[in-house]
């Protein structure tokens, strides 16, 4: 039998952890972890997850949808609202590729250090 492993958290490599959490915390509500600082920065999770940012020097973004720089991951979020979603992510510092491959069901959007992440109805 294998040990039992919980998911306890994710974290997203960036150029200023501090910002991308910001932005993070903006667009979901999460707690700030209260030792973020600049080389690290965290939210806190209802259900214990945590999201971590941590800083990279040198970082690249990825280059989504080319696979130059390859996404790696990416978040997905529920809502009720994909246009009201988009639009607030928007004006938080998110933005919108150009292409989109389901724009009725989802949106990708990239956060501010280019991570691309996705809205989807419900």
């Amino acid at each position: 039998m294998f040990p039992q492993m919980r998911l306890r958290a994710i974290t997203l490599d960036c150029a200023d952890p501090l910002a991308l959490a910001a932005f993070y915390e903006q667009a979901t509500g999460l707690e700030p972890h209260p030792k973020s600082d600049a080389d690290f920065a965290g939210l806190n999770c209802e259900d214990e997850l945590f999201i971590g940012f941590q800083r990279v020097h040198d970082y690249r973004a990825p280059s989504w949808p080319d696979q130059t720089v390859p996404q790696q991951f990416h978040f997905d979020f529920a809502v009720d609202d994909l246009d009201e979603a988009e639009a607030r992510l928007l004006e938080l510092g998110a933005s919108k590729p150009d292409h989109q491959p389901n724009e009725d069901r989802w949106r990708v959007l990239t956060d501010p250090a280019g991570h691309p992440f996705c809205l989807v109805k419900g």
